[in-house]
């Protein structure tokens, strides 16, 4: 079995830059297929319980439709994942503005966020880094950020994705990876079994928008302390299942103070056996059940019809910039944020 990376074109950016595709290959066959332009994970192959592989993320064959109109597929988001409200906050006595792209609000970074611009790519080893430059003043955020960030397929078959920044001013950062997934490698996954490792959730207005309290999942259809299929509950008469149309909310992981790497999900799809687990260092996990795919997008052979990928994100809370009860997002001079999350896939031979 070849392992290691290999890279071929992906077409042009919008502003004409050649795009490229790497191919990371592990020892066990399993295959994640990364660009250049957002550093978005375009293709990842798992092994289903009887060895078959399948592309378990939603995407698209080609590069047009990403730097289109995206539902940010695959995408590494940034400077800040989720929202923030009415594009304003303040820091160190200072009002700064961002465009608003979701609404009246703030969504992703901006547009175009990190998900719209080329990143440097060097291959070190079985490592694929990525780095940008966010400039001073880029959609509103003050300083300038250096991000890097690293995939590293393993061949313990975990995707690790690990985010290094520093910055000249003081910046909110919340870096996260946005892959849609769906292991059964089509159809919706109402029928994915899901567990999160969360006593709350942030609860949000009908802007999606934090209110600023944490809502214990007890007696809720946001309690996934025990397995359970995603579209078990997903339809019941809930005002926080109605303000984000389905789940579209950031889970608060029961976990220590401090960086401790814990897992914050499990997912099952019982026909194909495949398992995902997501174990990560941030505080919270934003859980999406692909409410608002709505079958305009095709790619890779799929109709993305409602509700056929889910995403598992994770961060630090939407909004904290606003919140200061919320986990700090500020990032100063001297400091280094540096986070890490790993994917990891297996398979349950007795589902």
């Amino acid at each position: 079995m070849r392992t290691g990376i290999t890279q071929a074109p992906f077409g042009h950016s919008p502003d004409g830059q050649i795009i490229t595709q790497f191919t990371l290959t592990n020892a066990n066959g399993m295959v994640a297929r990364i660009i250049d332009f957002g550093g978005i994970i375009t293709e990842l192959h798992a092994p289903d319980r009887e060895g078959r592989l399948a592309d378990v993320v939603l995407g698209f064959d080609t590069l047009a439709p990403y730097a289109g109109d995206s539902p940010y597929f695959g995408a590494l988001i940034g400077r800040y994942g989720n929202r923030i409200a009415r594009g304003r906050f303040t820091l160190d006595g200072r009002e700064f503005s961002l465009p608003v792209n979701n609404g009246n609000n703030h969504l992703h970074g901006g547009a175009p966020g990190f998900d719209k611009v080329k990143w440097s790519a060097t291959v070190e080893g079985d490592s694929l880094l990525l780095s940008y430059a966010s400039r001073d003043g880029e959609q509103g955020y003050p300083g300038n950020l250096e991000v890097t960030v690293i995939y590293t397929l393993t061949d313990d078959n975990e995707l690790v994705v690990r985010f290094h920044a520093v910055t000249d001013q003081a910046t909110p950062v919340n870096l996260t990876q946005h892959s849609y997934f769906n292991l059964a490698g089509g159809n919706d996954i109402l029928g994915h079994v899901l567990t999160i490792d969360a006593d709350a959730f942030v609860a949000i207005d009908a802007e999606s928008i934090p209110t600023g309290a944490l809502a214990p999942v007890e007696g809720t259809p946001f309690d996934f302390r025990t397995p359970r299929p995603i579209g078990a509950r997903i339809g019941e008469d809930d005002v926080q299942l109605r303000n984000g149309q389905g789940y579209d909310h950031c889970f608060a992981l029961n976990k220590p103070q401090g960086k401790a790497m814990t897992r914050a999900a499990h997912v099952l799809e019982p026909r194909s056996g495949r398992v995902l687990e997501l174990f990560t260092e941030e505080p919270g996990v934003q859980f999406y059940s692909g409410n608002f795919l709505d079958a305009s997008l095709t790619g890779k052979g799929q109709t993305y019809a409602h509700r056929s990928g889910f995403c598992l994100e994770p961060q630090h809370f939407p909004d904290s910039p606003n919140q200061p009860q919320f986990p700090n997002v500020i990032l100063r001079p001297g400091e280094v944020y540096q986070t890490e999350s790993r994917f990891r896939f297996s398979t349950d031979r007795q589902a």
